[in-house]
């Protein structure tokens, strides 16, 4: 019987063991179930409205900016409405902003995005952005390649923001420039409806200017391409070194760093 005991007394033990362990495992049936997450509360039809506002002011704002000084200018703006089928979370501060590649004009999206918040999201929304203000427009129907003068055109107030091409708005600007499309009566006149003007050929000496945040530095060069209004070219700097920059007029390049 002694040979007995011992492993009597070792299951004993374990079974008490295990008896514990089990207790201590069980839920407690006298605590508290825990509390199931609160649900993030959406944004309210007032709210919405609010986020449509916010876009169509921030639209205002930076077109506004970029019209600057403009005689005559009226900016109006309009923000379509949010999808329906979004749920957004609340939200303490949205930031509104620019999407890369959009800008403040004519049909655009403006970004709005939670920054302060539970639950960041971000959207965008469609938002028409319309400029009112003097543009040069057409006395009668004009064929490509004519030649402006003074009785082609009128001033007229139109949008200025439906055309993607800046509006010519002076008549300096447009006279002796030749049109590279047909223009009917009454039609405002773009920068994009004038042929580009050859401003150097290859192998001209230009006037390079190199423009950056708070200065500029001005040099001669070389043309190796030719310049043609508002394109790119490239030049060698005196110093023998190649750079990109844009003709912007009479043997003159500007270069952005």
């Amino acid at each position: 019987m002694a040979g007995v005991k011992k492993p009597l007394i070792f299951v004993c033990l374990l079974w008490s063991a295990c008896a514990a362990l089990t207790a201590a495992a069980a839920p407690d049936a006298t605590a508290a179930p825990a509390a199931p997450a609160a649900p993030v509360a959406p944004l309210g039809d007032q709210a919405l409205q609010g986020l449509t506002q916010t876009a169509a002011d921030f639209a205002l704002q930076t077109a506004t900016a970029a019209v600057g000084a403009q005689a005559g200018a009226k900016i109006e703006t309009q923000a379509g409405a949010i999808d329906s089928r979004l749920k957004l979370a609340s939200c303490t501060r949205v930031q509104p902003y620019l999407p890369a590649g959009q800008r403040a004009w004519g049909a655009t999206r403006i970004g709005l995005r939670c920054v302060d918040g539970v639950v960041a999201w971000n959207i965008s929304l469609p938002v028409t952005v319309k400029v009112f203000a003097p543009t040069l427009v057409t006395t009668s129907a004009l064929p490509a390649g004519t030649v402006l003068d003074s009785s082609h055109l009128r001033l007229q107030t139109t949008d200025q923001a439906a055309a993607a091409s800046p509006a010519v708005a002076a008549l300096p600007l447009a006279l002796g420039r030749t049109l590279s499309r047909t223009l009917a009566a009454g039609q405002a006149l773009h920068q994009g409806d004038l042929k580009k003007r050859h401003w150097f050929a290859i192998g001209d000496a230009v006037r390079v200017l190199a423009v950056g945040p708070g200065f500029s530095v001005s040099g001669e060069g070389v043309a190796l391409s030719p310049g043609l209004e508002g394109q790119p070219v490239r030049v060698r700097t005196e110093s023998g070194r190649t750079v990109n920059g844009v003709a912007v007029g009479e043997r003159r390049v500007e270069v952005l760093l």
